[in-house]
């Protein structure tokens, strides 16, 4: 005899095979549920008592379809469907298609008919996109705990795996961070804190963090130096700071080129222009956070910037065109060490099979 339970629990099957591809033929939803057309029919049924808009379609190909309804019915999301939801929709705003206030609505739209447990894990699931976040997989329980902590003003504390660091070497005391916010950016998650220990600004890899048990212990936010957060992880990947109030220091992760947000909020220390030998449109894609003007001719102007002179005259030979006037004389006396140390290079290798 089936029990209420097994009844509920079959309902609830067969509504998550419904809601994962439009169309389902009748017989194949009996054999996912192991029981018989007639079954399935009375489920449907129910679901429909219930308020869910299911379409059948009658003769031997007849199948059923959940349609959308007036209203979002129950939505039926586990922990990690939950957390999907949660970053795709606030990474809208990295596909530049104008969608923003909507993904926000329909966040919110969501949350309202979730489960207690489940919206308060969407909440929970706060971070900031930046302007080219492709970010790799994190571990979902990092990034829940993490941006659960921002969102509460609680210390965290953790094992950080340094680049560089002896494997064999004993650990030592755990960091502990005022969290601030977890960004997504050059591909990766970070977290931008305040170190307790260090008594400085740190920015961290989410995917070199091995997180302790939480103390609990809360803190009243400080301001993040500038005020903006997309300015001061773009300026500490440039080697620069956008407010020295209580900024400074070396940052815990590598140096990249990423665009600042607002821009003008985090230039770049070291800015040249030259003229390449190739026309604006095959050159443009390419520059992110520079300037291209179109010289005509097939040349063009380009202004970049790095984090130092060699480092930006190594991004200039990405363009492979020749390059004429190189300014200013810094940019061109860093071309000259690069030039220099190829020449060298090329020479030791002549004799290499």
């Amino acid at each position: 005899m089936t029990t209420p339970a097994a009844t509920t629990a079959r309902l609830l099957r067969l509504l998550s095979l419904l809601q994962a591809r439009r169309d389902w033929p009748g017989p194949l939803l009996a054999e996912r549920l192991d029981v018989s057309a007639r079954t399935v029919r009375r489920d449907v049924e129910r679901l429909r008592d219930l308020g869910y808009a299911i379409d059948a379609t009658r003769g031997t190909d007849g199948g059923y379809r959940l349609d959308a309804g007036a209203e979002l019915p129950p939505l039926l999301l586990d922990d990690d469907q939950v957390t999907a939801v949660a970053v795709a929709l606030q990474a809208a705003p990295l596909l530049a298609t104008d969608v923003d206030d909507a993904a926000e609505r329909a966040l919110a739209t969501i949350r309202r008919v979730m489960p207690e447990r489940l919206r308060r894990r969407a909440d929970d699931v706060r971070f900031v996109p930046l302007p080219d976040a492709t970010p790799t997989p994190s571990t979902t329980d990092a990034l829940t705990l993490l941006t659960a902590a921002v969102r509460r003003h609680e210390v965290v504390r953790f094992d950080h795996d340094a680049p560089g660091a002896d494997p064999d070497a004993p650990p030592g005391p755990p960091r502990r961070v005022e969290p601030h916010h977890v960004v997504a950016t050059r591909g990766r998650w970070y977290l931008v804190a305040w170190d307790l220990d260090r008594d400085d600004w740190r920015l961290f890899r989410v995917d070199r963090l091995r997180l302790r048990a939480h103390t609990g212990a809360r803190f009243t936010p400080r301001p993040v130096p500038g005020g903006d957060v997309r300015a001061f992880v773009a300026a500490r990947f440039r080697g620069t700071t956008p407010d020295t109030t209580g900024a400074g220091g070396p940052t815990e992760a590598s140096p990249g080129r990423t665009p600042a947000a607002p821009r003008e909020a985090a230039a770049w220390p070291c800015t040249g222009t030259v003229v390449l030998r190739a026309p604006a449109r095959a050159v443009a894609p390419f520059v992110d956070d520079g300037t291209v003007e179109d010289l005509g001719d097939g040349r063009c102007r380009v202004t970049l910037g790095a984090w130092s002179w060699v480092a930006l005259a190594a991004l200039l030979g990405r363009f492979d065109t020749d390059v004429e006037d190189v300014a200013p004389r810094a940019l061109a006396d860093a071309c000259a060490v690069l030039a220099a140390r190829y020449a060298t290079a090329a020479r030791r290798s002549a004799d290499l099979p």
